[in-house]
C-alpha cells in the first residue's frame, strides 16, 4: 500500500509545476498583478459556480472581527471547550450505566475536533434536525453560519437509545461520553450526492459514508476526558493560537502528502500576496488522520514534515498538525478547511487546484472540475472571515530557479522536468534525487519506510 502511494504521490508531483495536493495553478477567474519582479494571480470577484447539486448558498458577509489579543475570531465568536475536570469524568462515566460506543479512526479525530474546538461552534456530532440542514444548505440551522459538511457520529448497535449517556472508547481509551439527543437513520445517498456532488460508490467519500459508516447516526452534546493518543502530536486550537503572533495575517497551508520543493516555494511566496500583510507567517498545517487507502500512511507523513521542519528552519513558517479525516470531498470540503483554520486562528488559506480533488476508483476520471474548490473558497471568502490566497504556477528553471510560469515564458528561460516514471524509478533504484525537485530529507525518510514496507 505505501508503495502504491508513493507511486500516486509522484505522479501527481512529478512534474515541479505540479502539486501532490494539486496546489500549484491559479485559477481562470484571476487577475495577474506585479510584484516586484514577479507576478502573482489575485482571483476576480463575480458569479461563481456551484456543482454541489446545482444548490445555491446565500452570502451573508460577515467581518473579519478578531479578539482582544487581535487573533481571529473562532467561527461563530467563540472557541468551544468541552474537556472536563476528573470529578466531572467521574459523574459522566457512572450516569453511562456500563454503555460503551467503540470509535473507529474516523470517529475519534471528528471527536477531538469537537473537544477541543476545532469544529467551532458544534459542542457535539449533529442531531437529525441539525444535520439535514446542513446536507441541504451547507450551512448550521439557527445561526446559518457557513458549515462545509456534516460532523456525525455512527453506529449500528440497536440497544443505544435517545436520552441514554453513553461512554466513548477508542483503543482502550476513554476519549469522554456522548448524551444522545438524537439517533436516526441517515439518507446516505442524499448526503454523498449533496456534499461530494456524486452517489456514486466510485468516491471515497461515498464509499466511506455507505460501506464504512454504521446504520444510524447518533447526535448531541459530548464531554471530553482526554484525546486519543497518537504517534505524532495534534496541537490544539488554543495552543495554535497562542504561538501566533497576534495583530499579523497568519496564512494556512493545507496538505495531506509530503511537501516538496514546489510546495515549498508555494507556501512561501503565499506571504507576499497582495491581500496579505507584511511581516506575517504561515501555518503549515497538513491533516495526519485517515485519507485514501493508497495515500501515505499519517506516521510517514509526519516523520517527512519534522525532518523537513528541521532542515529549513523558517522562523516565518509555523508547523502544527490536523487531526482530521479527509473525505476527498472537493469544494465543500474547501470550506470545511477553511473554517477549521479560522477556529486555529489563521486568517488566509491557500488554495488552488483540485482541492480535496478524487478520481473515479475505476475510470481515474476526476470527480470535479480542477477550480471548483477555488471558485466555492472565492465565492463565500468573505462571509467567512477567511481570505484566499490562489496558487501560483511555479516552475523550475536552469537559469533562475523556481519562477512563476509566465515568467518562465516571458523570458524564454529553460523549465526542467521530472517525469512520475522516473522519479518512481530512481526512489526504488537508491538513486539521487535531485534537490531542486525534492528535499533530501524527506526523500531520506520516504525510502526509509518503503524499505521496512516492503
Amino acid at each position: 500500500m505505501f508503495r502504491r502511494a508513493v507511486q500516486r504521490l509522484a505522479s501527481r508531483a512529478a512534474v515541479a509545476g505540479c502539486s501532490s495536493s494539486g496546489l500549484l495553478h491559479a485559477a481562470p477567474l484571476a487577475q495577474t498583478v506585479e510584484l516586484g519582479s514577479s507576478k502573482v494571480f489575485v482571483p476576480v470577484l463575480g458569479s461563481v459556480r456551484n456543482v454541489m447539486g446545482g444548490r445555491s448558498f446565500a452570502a451573508q458577509p460577515m467581518p473579519n472581527s478578531q479578539d482582544t489579543s487581535g487573533l481571529i475570531l473562532p467561527h461563530g465568536g467563540k472557541l468551544v471547550d468541552r474537556m472536563v475536570d476528573s470529578a466531572t469524568k467521574e459523574k459522566l462515566i457512572s450516569e453511562c450505566q456500563g454503555r460503551v460506543l467503540e470509535c473507529s479512526d474516523r470517529n475519534a479525530c471528528d471527536l477531538e475536533l469537537l473537544f477541543v474546538g476545532g469544529f467551532s461552534p458544534l459542542t457535539g456530532p449533529m442531531d437529525h434536525e441539525q444535520y439535514n440542514y446542513c446536507v441541504d444548505n451547507m450551512r448550521l440551522k439557527g445561526s446559518d453560519l457557513l458549515f462545509g459538511l456534516p460532523v456525525v457520529l455512527d453506529t449500528s448497535h440497536e440497544s443505544i437509545k435517545e436520552g441514554m449517556k453513553v461512554l466513548l472508547q477508542y483503543n482502550g481509551q476513554h476519549l469522554g461520553v456522548l448524551e444522545v439527543s438524537s439517533k436516526y437513520v441517515p439518507n446516505k445517498p442524499k448526503e454523498a450526492k449533496l456534499c461530494y456532488g456524486t452517489s456514486s460508490l466510485e468516491h471515497p467519500g461515498s464509499q466511506m459514508i455507505s460501506m464504512d459508516r454504521g446504520k444510524y447516526y447518533l447526535g448531541g452534546d459530548v464531554w471530553g476526558f482526554e484525546l486519543p493518543k497518537r504517534v505524532f502530536p495534534c496541537a490544539t486550537p488554543s495552543e495554535v493560537r497562542a504561538r501566533l503572533p497576534t495583530d499579523s495575517d497568519v496564512v494556512a497551508f493545507q496538505c495531506r502528502n509530503p511537501v516538496h520543493r514546489a510546495h515549498y516555494e508555494l507556501f512561501t511566496r503565499a506571504l507576499f500576496a497582495p491581500n496579505v500583510k507584511e511581516g506575517s507567517v504561515c501555518l503549515v498545517h497538513p491533516t495526519c488522520g485517515p485519507t485514501q487507502d493508497d495515500d501515505i500512511p499519517g506516521i510517514v507523513r509526519y516523520h517527512t514534515y519534522e525532518v523537513l521542519k528541521a532542515e529549513v528552519n523558517n522562523p516565518k513558517i509555523m508547523w502544527a498538525y490536523l487531526p482530521y479525516s479527509m473525505h476527498m470531498g472537493g469544494p465543500r470540503e474547501a470550506i470545511q478547511h477553511m473554517m477549521i483554520r479560522k477556529n486555529y486562528g489563521c486568517t488566509h488559506f491557500i488554495i488552488g487546484r483540485d482541492m480535496a480533488g478524487s478520481k473515479s476508483c475505476l475510470t481515474g476520471e476526476d470527480f470535479y472540475g480542477a477550480y471548483d474548490a477555488q471558485e466555492m473558497a472565492t465565492k463565500h471568502s468573505e462571509e467567512l472571515g477567511v481570505k484566499t490566497v490562489p496558487s501560483l504556477n511555479v516552475v523550475y528553471t536552469e537559469e533562475k530557479g523556481y519562477v512563476t510560469a509566465d515568467i518562465a515564458e516571458k523570458e524564454g528561460l529553460k523549465i526542467k522536468k521530472l517525469s512520475g516514471t522516473k522519479f518512481r524509478k530512481m526512489l526504488r533504484a537508491g538513486e539521487d534525487i535531485p534537490e531542486w525537485f525534492a528535499f533530501k530529507s524527506v526523500v531520506n525518510v520516504l525510502r526509509e519506510h518503503s524499505e521496512k514496507s516492503a
